[in-house]
């Protein structure tokens, strides 16, 4: 039975697109539709999205047209859905290396990293055969090598890095918000601190 959260209990909706990055298996589709549902948003995954429109799986993908290939579906699928407005996003783990997808996603979104330990990634995706850059003799290797490659750039981009950890789906979801509403709390608050700063200044100036 999937898991639920308690009914919301903050009085402000959170604004605008929350957008979910993070290596495969840290769990951006699970959570993110957990999140959208409580937040009244509607959920996309950007990887599922891909293979809605081409009508195969992402390996075929990768077979066909290969890793660049791919990318550039990517590229063109996340523009279109960071357009979309009040939703949640899980991303593909590679979405970040793209400089326009970085700039798409901090543009039009608040990011979070889901930040996953690599034993616990590895757990998650060892069974996993749609995920073609694990298809190797050696996934952990592998993942320990996107891990150093990509985590720099999920700390670029995100408003919030939020550590999985062994939480179970309802309760990584409710962290999750709790962290948004502090981050947005906080931006209002200096926001109005700033503005009473400049109206101060200004009669100041009278």
């Amino acid at each position: 039975m999937p898991a639920q959260l308690e009914p919301s209990t903050h009085t402000d909706p959170l604004p605008g697109n929350i957008f979910l990055v993070g290596l495969m298996g840290a769990g951006k589709t699970s959570v993110g539709r957990l999140l959208a549902k409580h937040l009244n948003k509607a959920f996309y995954d950007c990887d599922q999205e891909i293979e809605r429109r081409t009508g195969v799986k992402i390996p075929l993908i990768f077979d066909i047209e290969g890793e660049p290939g791919f990318r550039a579906r990517e590229t063109a699928v996340l523009r279109e859905l960071a357009a979309l407005r009040e939703i949640v996003l899980a991303t593909g783990g590679g979405a970040v290396l793209d400089a326009e997808n970085r700039r798409v996603l901090t543009q039009n979104g608040t990011v979070v990293y889901l930040r996953a330990r690599l034993d616990d990634l590895v757990q998650r995706t060892r069974h996993d055969r749609n995920r073609p850059l694990l298809q190797t003799a050696d996934p952990r290797g592998k993942l320990e090598q996107l891990y150093a490659q990509r985590d720099p750039l999920y700390r670029e981009v995100a408003a919030l890095v939020v550590d999985t950890g062994n939480q179970n789906l309802r309760s990584l979801a409710h962290r999750i918000e709790q962290k948004l509403q502090e981050y947005f709390q906080s931006r209002k608050t200096a926001s109005t601190a700033a503005g009473a700063g400049n109206a101060d200044a200004r009669h100041a100036g009278c």
